[in-house]
């Protein structure tokens, strides 16, 4: 029988080289991203992306040698003391908070495109998602921003179905008591309810009203629409 953490990974993990449906439907919505860098490349022969909330892993869903064609250096914005990275020719790391005023200590004029991918409903309540927003609306270039569909009936973190659309205190006692997709057992209430809050998604008219500049699109799996991607094109929505 295949132990759910390994079954987990074949569903929706990117960190490694082996095949996941994860990491082949993000293959499939970052040609919409990638569009935006072959643009990009035409114009200015190099291509600036500030990934925010991202990882290098996540990156190899991008072949090299498409990423090399296209010359793409890639700047990392991360919480100070989430993740920790090997310099890297392609890659360089920041660390700092986007729902704060990210323009206060980075310029805008260093970067071409922004991208972030399943980071907003991780930031906190609708005031810091709105920040979030308001930084990645205000650069003055394209960008793409993703995330999950709160009408899709996989929770896509815990996996689990339905599971986002139970009363809270019924999701706080299944993770106190369960480990549940990508989620530890909470090692008691207080860590079960910090991990249940660490992620809110959102629906699609929320998610427009936080990025109402760019064209919102639909991932869609078995008819259902899995996630949106927020997709503007140098200050103006994409048309189609």
């Amino acid at each position: 029988m295949i132990e759910v953490s390994k079954l987990t990974k074949i569903i929706s993990g990117y960190e490694n080289d082996g095949f996941s449906l994860g990491k082949a439907a993000r293959k499939k919505r970052i040609k919409y991203f990638c569009e935006l860098i072959e643009s990009k490349f035409s114009e200015k022969g190099r291509v600036k992306i500030l990934d925010i909330g991202g990882t290098v892993q996540y990156w190899n869903i991008i072949d090299k040698d498409f990423l090399d064609r296209n010359n793409v250096q890639i700047t990392l914005l991360n919480l100070p003391g989430s993740q920790a990275f090997e310099a890297d020719g392609r890659f360089d790391f920041l660390t700092g908070n986007a729902t704060e005023d990210i323009w206060s200590y980075l310029d805008p004029q260093d970067y071409d495109l922004i991208h972030s991918n399943s980071v907003i409903e991780h930031v906190g309540d609708w005031a810091q998602m709105k920040r979030f927003a308001s930084n990645i609306r205000d650069f003055h270039g394209g960008y793409f921003v993703q995330t999950p569909n709160f009408w899709f009936p996989i929770e896509p973190h815990c996996m689990t179905l339905f599971f986002h659309w139970l009363p809270k205190p019924l999701r706080v006692w299944l993770v106190a008591h369960f480990s549940l997709g990508h989620w530890a057992k909470g090692a008691n209430t207080d860590e079960a309810v910090e991990i249940v809050e660490s992620a809110r998604l959102l629906s699609k008219s929320m998610f427009k009203a936080l990025f109402d500049d760019a064209l919102v699109k639909q991932e869609k799996f078995l008819f259902l629409t899995k996630s949106f991607m927020a997709v503007r094109v140098d200050g103006e929505e994409v048309s189609s």
